[in-house]
């Protein structure tokens, strides 16, 4: 979509053109002709889609203790707090399914804490997940030992079952468990959501589970540098970052 002020140079550019060649018309009779060029009835149809399409892709607010993560690219997505829905994270690319994303475009929101409290115990992530007309979103749980080591990892998107959810969903709750050896140095979990569409996430929780429960633990991977917290914060998505 052209900007507004993309189309009014569009238009002043006309009208020069046409002066050139001894022809008279007035700057809204330019508009008019640029609006039908994109196939719009008028040239107020056309400015409201322009400032309905610059509206979608404001920032969305950070929330405090979270950081962006994946592909940051302003212009494809967007990831932050839900301003309709206090409590409620969201992640969504800005552009149409005709637009190339290139491969294993993701983006979301993620936060990292140490791993001291943790350490010989397990620890069960939960969150709950909403999408629409999403390629695939997921929350997902990694843990670290020295810099460039993953130690257990998983980001449900080798589940058949209770996994990653695809499409338009309501709201879903989904779970992950990793034990957390004694070697680990940092913990580092969030949502994400791969390719076009929305997802929303709320009611984090990370919590101690009983020794007994089994866990989800799949292959690990390469780990990105991150900066961690020493303690889970803002779970709830709750506040502004200042």
């Amino acid at each position: 979509m052209k900007s507004f002020l993309e189309s009014k140079a569009m238009a002043k550019a006309l009208r020069q053109s046409l002066a050139e060649r001894n022809i008279e018309i007035s700057h809204g009779e330019c508009l008019e002709l640029v609006a039908k060029q994109f196939g719009f009835a008028d040239w107020n149809v056309l400015s409201a889609q322009i400032e309905s399409a610059k509206a979608k892709v404001e920032p969305l607010p950070l929330p405090p203790g979270w950081l962006h993560i994946g592909f940051v690219d302003t212009q494809r997505y967007r990831s932050g707090l839900d301003p309709s829905s206090p409590g409620t994270a969201m992640v969504e690319c800005t552009v149409g399914r005709d637009v190339e994303l290139g491969n294993e475009r993701f983006a979301g929101l993620g936060q990292s804490i140490d791993a001291e409290e943790y350490r010989g115990r397990k620890l069960r992530l939960t969150a709950n997940l909403r999408a629409e007309n999403a390629n695939v979103g997921t929350i997902w749980l990694r843990v670290d030992g020295q810099p460039g080591s993953v130690l257990r990892f998983d980001n449900m998107l080798q589940r058949e079952i209770d996994g990653a959810i695809y499409g338009t969903s309501g709201w879903i709750e989904r779970m992950i468990v990793l034990d957390v050896p004694d070697e680990a140095q940092s913990i580092h979990y969030g949502f994400f959501m791969k390719g076009y569409g929305k997802v929303w996430a709320r009611n984090f929780r990370l919590k101690i589970a009983p020794d007994g429960t089994e866990t989800t633990n799949m292959t690990p991977k390469t780990p990105e540098r991150r900066i961690f917290l020493k303690e889970p914060s803002n779970l709830d998505f709750m506040g502004l970052s200042t």
